[in-house]
Formats: structure tokens, C-alpha cells, sequence
């Protein structure tokens, strides 16, 4: 039978979310409920909720979450009581994009893509944000999108694997595949930055140099295997990629953030050879510019990132291994818990550039994930 849950919904954009009671329909064939135990907030939540990038009102966001299975439906192979983490990926594993590794970008439709499996007290619809609406106590997925947990972990920290470290990570190794002894650049030290910053020191670069405005993060990034830190507001930031790479700049430069200023001064710290890998999305409408003879004459490419380039059913569970043999940082990671009625107060450290990564906790949240 359909499940009342609490959630955060977002009845217009730019105005704070509202808790309400609303109805969650039963899974479907290939579909999981799962009960969440705890959502972070990733800066994609806060640029839907603030109409940057469009999209479906009202909704109901959250895409970065992790928790316990309650229901399958017809043919899922995941058994309720198994501790997953939920992600926004969703694929069939069977189309041509899907046959080469680019699960981020498959194209099956599926029946949650049509009809989601929300409505509020009146009846009436709500849009299943992302494709996950885990601004709640609950949420109907495909079985696609969730990975299980292999062993216990905090619930907060488990559910960061879902979207900033995929996404960070994944940027370096998956997108990049960043050479040992490489020089890497990372433009924004945010929740998917230091994450970025984490996969370099993974695969073994030889300098990485961390930019970011704020000190805290800078040294946090310092913390997590960068080699040295910049900040603009009193640093030259291309003097110092001269200085680090023997005046060759920069094998590849990491765009982890949505500012058009970073993207735009990422063409003057590559050096010959090298990538821009722009992971960071600016508002819908935002353009960048790049001159293309220089880009040939140097034989440089641009690289998008979409989640990592990630194949969760892979990626996650290497992930969490690492973790638990203290090679991946997550717990320092969490800035904040809150409860759901405090959302809009985790929003607004999101939003300001605050906090790396504030994370919705429900009360049934079990203190080992």
C-alpha cells in the first residue's frame, strides 16, 4: 500500500522548502523503497531550489542519500534490510552508452521517468526531483540506482559516496584518467573539490595544487593530499602553477566549480598537453569562452564530467573500501547534521559557501549506517 512520509518540497523557486505529509506509491517492477537514514546536500539541491537550472514545480529535491531497503518490486535481486546507498544514476546497463561505460548518460526511458511516485495532500502530483526526491523520509528508486553497503559505516558519511566523491573522484580517474607523477589544478575546494583533490593524491599525481577563497578549505584540501594551496584574493594563482610545474603549467585543471571566473581562468594554468576538465555547473545560460587556435596549437583538450563518469555497481563499492582502510577521507567531509524540519537552515550553510557538505539525519538513523 502507498506509504505518507514527510518531505521537503519546493513550492517555488528562491523561497524556503516546506515539510509536508505526502504520499509514496509501492515500487514497480525494478523499483526499491528505501527508508532513508540520512541525505547530504549537495550545491545541485540548492541551484534547483533556487531556480538556476529550471525544472518541475512543485518537487521535491535530494539526490545524495543513504539508507535501508523496506520494499522491493518485481524483479530486483536486492533483499529488504540491506543497507544501500541511493544516487540519481539510473540505467538499464543494455543501451550502446550504457555497453561503454557511460551509465551518467544512458538512454532507456524508464516508467519513474513518466509518473513519479509522489503526490501531496491534495492528490496532486510532485515532481520526483533528480530522479530520487530524498528530501524525505522515504523514496521509491529504481534498483539501478542503489548500491549495498558491503560493510557498517556512519549513515552520514555513507551517503556522501552517492554524488560529491563519485563525482569528485571519478572526475580524476574515470573522465581524466590522471597519469602518476601528473601536475593537477583544482579550481574550487567545495564538497565535490575535495573530492577531486582526494582522487589526484589517489592516482599518485606529483603536485596538486588546491585554489579556493576560503583558508578553511584550502587547508582541509592541504589535509587530503594537495601539495599546495592558492587563494585568489591575494594570491597570483597562474605565478603560482609556474612556479610548481617548472614553468610548464599545468598537466590537467579541474573546474570543480560553478563559477564562470574559474572556468574562465582555467585556459591560462594548462600547459601543452593538458586537459581542462570542467566538473562544476554554472547556472542554466552561463557561457565560457576559449580560444580555439591556442587550444589546437597546444594540443589541449576539454573534458565535461558528468557524476564521474561513474559506474556505481564498480565504483561505490571501491570507494567504500578505501574508506575503511583510511585511503578516503569522509567523515571530516561532513560539515553538519540537521533534521528535516531544519533543512532550510542547511541550505542557506550550502548555499553560502559555508559548508562542505550539511546532511539531512531522520530520526530512526542508526549511528553505524
Amino acid at each position: 500500500m502507498p506509504t505518507t512520509v514527510r518531505a521537503a518540497v519546493c513550492r517555488t523557486f528562491g523561497q524556503p522548502l516546506v515539510i509536508e505529509d505526502v504520499t509514496l506509491a509501492d515500487p514497480g517492477p525494478g523499483e526499491v523503497r528505501v527508508r532513508l537514514h540520512a541525505v547530504a546536500i549537495c550545491h545541485s539541491d540548492v541551484s534547483y531550489t533556487d531556480g538556476e537550472w529550471g525544472g518541475d514545480l512543485p518537487a521535491v529535491w535530494g539526490h545524495e542519500a543513504a539508507g535501508e531497503i523496506v520494499e522491493v518490486g518485481d524483479g530486483v535481486g536486492f533483499e529488504t534490510g540491506e543497507r544501500v546507498v541511493v544516487t540519481l544514476i539510473r540505467s538499464c546497463g543494455e543501451c550502446a552508452r550504457c555497453r561503454r561505460g557511460a551509465e551518467v548518460a544512458c538512454t532507456t526511458s524508464f516508467p519513474l521517468d513518466d509518473a513519479s511516485p509522489l503526490t501531496d495532500a491534495a492528490g496532486s502530483p510532485l515532481c520526483h526531483g533528480m530522479g530520487t526526491a530524498a528530501f524525505a523520509e522515504q523514496v521509491v528508486v529504481h534498483a539501478s540506482q542503489i548500491v549495498p553497503l558491503a560493510a557498517k559505516m556512519p549513515a552520514v558519511s555513507a551517503a556522501l559516496l552517492a554524488c560529491g566523491v563519485i563525482t569528485g573522484v571519478g572526475a580524476v580517474l574515470n573522465t581524466a584518467q590522471v597519469a602518476a607523477g601528473s601536475t593537477v589544478v583544482v579550481l574550487g575546494c567545495g564538497g565535490v573539490g575535495l573530492n577531486v583533490v582526494q582522487g589526484a593524491a589517489l592516482a599518485k599525481a606529483a603536485e596538486i595544487i588546491a585554489v579556493d577563497l576560503q583558508p578553511a578549505k584550502l587547508d582541509l584540501a592541504i589535509h587530503l593530499g594537495a601539495t599546495h594551496a592558492a587563494d585568489p584574493t591575494h594570491d597570483d594563482v597562474e605565478a603560482v602553477v609556474r612556479q610548481f610545474t617548472d614553468g610548464e603549467m599545468a598537466d590537467y585543471v579541474f573546474v570543480a566549480t560553478g563559477s564562470p571566473a574559474a572556468l574562465a581562468s582555467a585556459d591560462r594554468l594548462v600547459g601543452t598537453m593538458g586537459a581542462i576538465v570542467v566538473v562544476g555547473m554554472p547556472a542554466t545560460g552561463v557561457a565560457g569562452q576559449f580560444d580555439p587556435g591556442a587550444l589546437a596549437a597546444n594540443n589541449q583538450r576539454i573534458l565535461g564530467s558528468k557524476m564521474g563518469t561513474s559506474v556505481i555497481a564498480r565504483d561505490i563499492p571501491t570507494l567504500e573500501s578505501r574508506y575503511h582502510d583510511g585511503g578516503l577521507e569522509l567523515d571530516g567531509l561532513v560539515s553538519r547534521t540537521f533534521s528535516l524540519d531544519e533543512i532550510n537552515e542547511a541550505m542557506d550553510g550550502v548555499r553560502s559557501g559555508a559548508a562542505l557538505r550539511n546532511v539531512i539525519v531522520f530520526d530512526d538513523s542508526p549511528g553505524g549506517g
